[in-house]
This record gives structure tokens, sequence and C-alpha cells, in this order.
């Protein structure tokens, strides 16, 4: 059996093919999904049928920060629409504050609690909408702080691993593809409905990303944005 691992496992793009690499490295993972009081359940039916289709555990941690943070991923507002060239620009409304903190957290818990000094996680600092718990800097000094404050960081050190870190959404559809990941059972929109939206900053970044890895986007939506559109005519064409 290979080294033990705890992926985070939201049932979206990124987790599904973070989760789908770190078993082609040999380890042996735990997923763990979070009930935070999200706007939607979709995102954990995914996480659920995806952990079936690779065959690893997977826990559910329940914490409700719908009580603690006001986010528009948390009910408060709807979610915010922007423009694809502006996502970047500034923070949206449905950045939950330190989500990411407290998710890392919780699974170093698990993770210690498993015998595991290596945590996964699908975060991008290229093609996102700006979330400051996203960044290369995060998860350097959060590391740091695993190992100065836990058992089995000071015995061991932790590892906060991000192999999607500087990897473009095309490139990450790419490498998911290769590794057999399932984009068909994964849940992106913000929204969660039956349908994606198609107009939210995930929806965006996604059908980008399968724009640029010259692929179709396998899940449904309610609407295309234009660029996308243009795209499905254009390979209609070919």
């Amino acid at each position: 059996m290979g080294e033990k691992a705890v992926c985070l496992l939201s049932g979206g793009l990124d987790s599904a093919t973070v989760l789908a690499y770190a078993i082609s490295k040999g380890y042996q993972c735990y997923a763990i999904s979070f009930n935070y009081g999200q706007r939607h359940m979709k995102e954990l039916v995914s996480s659920e049928k995806l952990a079936q289709v690779f065959n690893v555990p997977r826990i559910v941690a329940s914490i409700n920060l719908n009580d603690l943070s006001k986010s528009a991923l948390t009910g408060h507002g709807d979610v915010e629409k922007r423009d694809l060239k502006n996502i970047s620009d500034s923070i949206p409304n449905t950045y939950v504050p330190s989500r990411n903190i407290i998710f890392l957290s919780m699974a170093a818990s698990f993770a210690e609690s498993h015998g595991s000094s290596t945590i996964f996680i699908g975060a991008n600092a290229l093609d996102y909408s700006g979330y400051p718990d996203c960044r290369p800097e995060f998860y350097n000094a959060f590391e740091n702080a695993l190992n100065i404050g836990t058992d089995l960081g000071n015995r061991k050190g932790f590892k906060i691993k991000v192999p999607l870190q500087y990897l473009k959404k095309s490139e990450i559809i790419k490498l998911g593809k290769s590794l057999g990941v399932p984009y068909e059972l994964t849940s992106s929109c913000y929204e969660g409905g039956d349908e994606a939206c198609g107009e939210c900053d995930s929806c965006l970044l996604r059908l980008q990303g399968f724009m640029g890895a010259e692929l179709e986007d396998p899940i449904k939506y309610k609407k295309y944005p234009d660029f996308y559109e243009k795209y499905l005519k254009t390979r209609k064409k070919n």
C-alpha cells in the first residue's frame, strides 16, 4: 500500500482531478467533503459519486458557516455574475471568508488521526475568481503553521500538495482526461441547479477551460455564454 493522503473533494472539476492525480502517484487516498451550509447540495452528491468511481473512502465533515460567514455561497445574497475578462480583478461575493483555512484545519485533524501527513487540494492560482486563499503564499504559510501547531507536524512534517496550482484550466482538464476523470459527474456551478447556469464565475472558467482543451463540456447548461456558443459552432463546422 502507498503512503496515506487526504484529498479535499468538493465534487468540482479541480478536486476530481487532484484526487485522480494523487491516486496516479500511488497514494492511498481518503476523501473529505464539507457540508458547510452552502446554498446547494449538488456538489456533495457529485463528490459521493466521484468517491465511488475512484473507490476511495469518503467522509463528510459538517460545519455551519452560514451562521458565521456572509457570502453568496452560504445564501447571503445572489451569486454575482461578471464578465470573463474581469473575473480576477476583484474578490466576488461568492468568497467565503476563511473557508480554506477552516477546511484545511479540519482535513489536517482527520489526516493526523489517520496517520497521514499529506493533504491534497485542487486549488488553482491562474484561472480562478481571485480568492485570496487560492494563492501559493497562503498554502506555504498554512503548511508552516501545521508543522508548528500539530504533533504530527512537529514529528514528521505536514505537506500540503497543490499540484494544479500553476496550471491553466485547460491544462487541468487535459490532465484529468488523461487520468480518466469522469467530468460528467462533476458539479462546478455556484447556483447548483439541475443544469449549470452558464453565467457564474465558475461556469465561465470551466467552459473556457474546455474550449482551451478543445473538448466539449459533458454536463448540461441552461445557457451558454457567447464565447462558448461560437466555439461549438466552429467545432460543428470542422
